[in-house]
């Protein structure tokens, strides 16, 4: 099996949208390792506890086949972080499949990797597709948006649909 790393929010996670795009990618044959601020208990925002393995500082871009954020509002934090952001570069400077859903796609404008891509985030409040558009993104506004290697979409309705795309591009 080949290694995708889910990058959550220690407090805060958005749980159906870490359940569908697990669910999503060990259905298109990958093992899951949970990455986050630090390793130890990860808090969803619906009551969820997942185990982080593996701490942002010591994820290792080449140890993974596809690597993706999952939203929630302890998300936010990650645009901000330099692991997350190095994490983030380094995927799509290796050629990686690269995944962001709900308000993490933010983190990938803030890493300065979505320039030129079609891309798609929660936008409820209307204002995230303004970061997407200001990091140089084409906002589609589509449940789950594919340019190369990059897959974002929009919240958890969308959620295995995007972990089925991650797992097969």
């Amino acid at each position: 099996m080949q290694p995708a790393l889910i990058i959550l929010a220690q407090n805060g996670y958005q749980d159906k949208e870490y359940a569908g795009t697990r669910k999503g990618l060990e259905e298109g044959g990958f093992s899951i390792v949970v990455g986050s601020t630090a390793a130890g208990a990860c808090r969803g925002k619906l009551g969820g506890s997942e185990q982080a393995t593996v701490a942002l500082k010591d994820v290792r871009v080449g140890d993974y086949d596809r690597i993706a954020y999952i939203g929630g509002p302890g998300a936010a934090a990650y645009a901000k972080d330099p692991e997350a952001l190095r994490i983030a570069r380094e995927t799509v400077a290796a050629g990686k499949v690269l995944g962001a859903i709900c308000i993490a796609p933010t983190i990938l404008a803030a890493a300065g990797v979505l320039k030129g891509k079609k891309a798609t985030v929660w936008n409820e409040d209307g204002q995230q597709s303004q970061v997407l558009r200001d990091a140089g993104a084409t906002y589609t506004g589509e449940p789950v948006t594919v340019d190369g290697r990059m897959v974002t979409a929009d919240g958890p309705a969308s959620a295995e649909v995007f972990g089925k795309t991650l797992a097969a591009l």
